[in-house]
């Protein structure tokens, strides 16, 4: 009997027997990556061992007309349990390691247990022998289901439930591929086709050269050169987690991008993964990065739109599925949410990690609540899938093991900078500064008569309400700055700030905290509300940022309202008990020590508030797989809701979605007409006809008065915030 695995839409067969081998091998060989060959192979070699059912051929046939019975042709049939099912009956509990991946690659990493997730729960679905049975009755080959287990063993040491995941990313992208292969052969050709590593440091090394000839002769840049050559460098040395602790301004990305290529190039690491904290300054590093290396970049975030007909965005689109490019630029949501997450689509990309440089940049951003389960993944990509870290930011925090505290931390951390408080000292282009003291509240109106004295000023505040009410009391040229305003706005109204600061030309701007991380914005004089030390250091580094003068200002102030509650206002807090120690250089680096020491270690059990790293962790392998992806959002969309804003070409695009049914490359476009707003206003705006519902789960600004071209989305007005909710 043929046995068939997929039949395309004009009749041709992909045998079953084919597509299991096929899956094997490129399963085996991504799983090598990480001494797991074997391992991988059995899993794709099994994983659709349920095909082999006679109602499963019925169903495929029928589904295609290849039978005269066409009456199951609707009927669904489990075919993925069958081979986890194999696993266990060949191994024991041993099987397990099998079974997650296997059951999993359609519908994703299950739970272990039956009264959290119901039937979906593995320990469920390892109870339908019958699956397996009628697989097995049939003619398999004796070469793909006679096998023993695996000679390679796990790492000692090394997270079994990680392990898994490894494994299972393995599968799932192998499954695509071959599927891919056989379906849309003219995609699958294009995938791969980059220049590899060397050839982009080529490009990088030209690119730098022709930087340095056309760079003026200053004191930054003599430094940025130095910082530069540090980082090549220590580039040399073997993989591992390394710190580049560098005052804003001091050229950390393409430093960072230096040391990435050349320790890959030396170390045959396979590509560099280039994770930055926002969505909002992610195109300022990729236009960066585009310019040197040119379609070798693949952008993964929400905000990415392609032209569908295109075939480089084709090419990219293609590798954001599974990162199998040189260089990849994503967003700390992406990268961290994907390491935790159970979905198929999630998952497909983590094995193109291992043997990878990451760079995250900005890391004194990583979200507290969140920081133990990422420390720990940190420290298991480093010592179990040769990943090499650079840790990249201003403000280094605290992530020294702490044993009296029980905070983990990263061990065996490498800084680039031999002498970072020197190199602050050599860089130093600011002066902080209290405005009053920091028990006197400066009112709104006092403040706006210090900013009017200032023709070019930048204020930073830590509410969006805040934001636009100062705004609003501010001369009418002055610019405002909040995610209030969709991408397609922010984007548009920081690059006219930019223009207007290198022309020379007046300037003031309100904003919230948006800008404290990758905006290039080089003002005079800074005003920032009392927030955590770091944030304050960041807001120093869009001040004077070329050193062009003497000493640039920043000035602290305490507003009338407080910050969020929550994590922001704790830091808040920290921030002022230091401050106020006017004696000190404020935002030098042994102050982050203080600051973060207290921030971190003394948070215990809160540094996993949702308790994933327990869902992870079991002897007998019961993993909760679904249940930690669950809890693992760095962005809450159960506390957030998206409207689509009518602004610029937003508006043609809303009346397009309204038209016709959204698919994946319109809502792509979107992506850069949406505004996140609390549920609850988003609920209480639906409930006042303010915002429309036109598709599932799909709404628009219900009329044109709601989204103002100075300020973003009126939520009309203020009576319906609650300001603890309307942050950045």
């Amino acid at each position: 009997m043929t046995y068939i695995a997929h039949i395309s839409e004009d009749k041709r067969i992909h045998l079953l027997d084919n597509h299991l081998k096929c899956t094997a091998e490129l399963a085996s060989q991504f799983a090598a990556v990480f001494g797991a060959a074997q391992w991988g192979y059995l899993c794709g070699l099994w994983h659709d061992l349920g095909k082999y059912s006679e109602p499963f051929q019925r169903m495929i046939k029928a589904a295609h007309d290849m039978m005269d019975d066409a009456t199951n042709s609707a009927y669904k049939v489990n075919h993925s349990t069958a081979g986890a099912l194999w696993a266990i009956k060949k191994f024991g509990p041993l099987g397990r390691i099998f079974s997650y991946p296997i059951a999993g690659h359609h519908a994703g990493l299950a739970d272990w247990q039956a009264d959290e997730t119901g039937n979906a729960a593995l320990s469920v679905r390892l109870k339908e022998n019958k699956l397996l049975e009628l697989a097995t009755k049939e003619t398999i080959p004796p070469e793909i289901l006679d096998k023993t287990l695996p000679d390679e063993k796990p790492p000692k040491g090394a997270d079994p439930a990680f392990w898994i995941r490894m494994l299972f990313s393995c599968l799932v992208d192998a499954d695509f591929l071959d599927t891919e292969s056989f379906f849309e052969k003219d995609k699958a050709r294009l995938r791969g086709q980059y220049q590899n590593i060397n050839q982009l440091l080529i490009l990088f090394n030209k690119f730098m050269d022709q930087k340095t000839i056309q760079a003026k002769d200053t004191h930054v840049n003599r430094l940025r050169k130095i910082i530069l050559e540090r980082c090549v460098e220590k580039a040399q040395e073997p993989s591992g987690i390394y710190t580049l602790t560098v005052p804003t301004g001091g050229g950390k990305t393409l430093s960072s991008m230096a040391f990435a290529l050349h320790h890959a190039s030396i170390y045959n690491k396979k590509r560099i993964i280039y994770v930055i904290p926002y969505v909002s300054i992610i195109e300022q590093t990729t236009d960066q990065f585009n310019e040197i290396f040119g379609d070798a970049v693949v952008e993964h975030h929400s905000n990415l739109e392609t032209d569908e007909l295109d075939e480089s965005a084709t090419k990219m689109r293609l590798a954001c599925e599974n990162w199998d490019a040189p260089i990849i630029v994503t967003t700390a949501v992406q990268f961290f949410e994907s390491l935790f997450a159970s979905r198929t689509s999630r998952s497909r990309k983590l094995h193109n990690i291992a043997d990878a440089v990451v760079v995250l940049d900005e890391v004194q951003l990583l979200p507290p609540e969140f920081l133990k389960p990422i420390l720990c993944t940190l420290e298991e990509l480093r010592k179990y899938y040769g990943v090499t870290m650079l840790l990249s930011t201003a403000t280094q925090p605290a992530f020294i093991p702490q044993p009296s505290f029980n905070f983990d931390g990263l061990k065996d951390t490498h800084e680039i900078i031999s002498s970072p408080l020197q190199l602050h000292k050599e860089m130093k282009r600011v002066r902080v500064e209290i405005l009053k003291s920091l028990d006197e509240i400066v009112e709104w109106e006092e403040l706006i008569e210090h900013l009017k004295n200032y023709p070019t000023v930048l204020c930073i505040v830590n509410r969006r309400d805040d934001c636009r009410k100062l705004w609003q009391m501010m001369p009418e040229d002055t610019f405002h700055l909040s995610a209030l305003m969709c991408g397609a706005h922010r984007s548009q109204s920081i690059a006219e700030i930019k223009r207007r600061l290198q022309e020379g030309i007046p300037t003031r701007v309100i904003s919230t905290q948006l800008v404290e991380a990758g905006v290039d914005f080089d003002f005079p004089v800074v005003f920032r509300a009392l927030c955590g030390l770091d944030s304050v250091a960041q807001a120093a580094g869009r001040c004077n940022r070329e050193g062009l003068l003497k000493e640039g200002q920043v000035c602290v102030f305490r507003p009338p309202t407080e910050p969020p509650v929550g994590h922001l206002r704790h830091a808040a807090g920290l921030g002022k008990r230091l401050l106020e120690k006017e004696s000190l250089d404020l935002i030098a680096p042994e102050q982050f020590s203080k600051y973060f020491q207290e921030l971190y270690w003394l948070q215990g059990q809160r540094l996993d508030q949702h308790g994933i790293l327990a869902d992870l962790q079991d002897g007998e392998l019961r993993f909760s797989y679904r249940t930690a992806a669950w809890k693992f959002k760095m962005i809450d969309d159960r506390k957030q809701a998206p409207v689509i804003v009518a602004y610029g070409e937003g508006a043609e695009l809303i009346e397009e979605l309204t038209r016709r049914k959204p698919d994946r490359y319109l809502m792509r476009k979107l992506q850069r007409y949406i505004v996140n707003l609390p549920r609850y206003l988003h609920n209480k705006l639906v409930n006042e006809g303010a915002i429309r519902l036109i598709h599932e789960d799909i709404y628009i600004q219900g009329h044109s008065a709601m989204y103002d071209d100075k300020i973003g989305f009126c939520a009309d007005r203020s009576a319906v915030y609650a300001p603890d909710d309307l942050i950045v």
